[in-house]
């Protein structure tokens, strides 16, 4: 995870990050487990929340 992420990330960076296939990430983000940024159709993930819940998962 040493790869420099955006501020933003999308549905696809969070699926990069965690080695998952695109259902799954869809599934994540849309579980309620952290806020996301919807714009439309588009899902956004703030980079310090995703990382704060994902360290939260250990």
């Amino acid at each position: 995870m040493e790869q420099s992420y955006p501020t933003v990330l999308l549905v696809s960076d969070i699926q990069k990050m965690l080695g998952i296939g695109r259902r799954q990430a869809y599934e994540l983000v849309n579980s309620g487990q952290f806020p996301v940024i919807r714009i439309g159709k588009s899902i956004r993930v703030a980079h310090d929340v995703f990382y704060k819940w994902m360290n939260s998962q250990r």
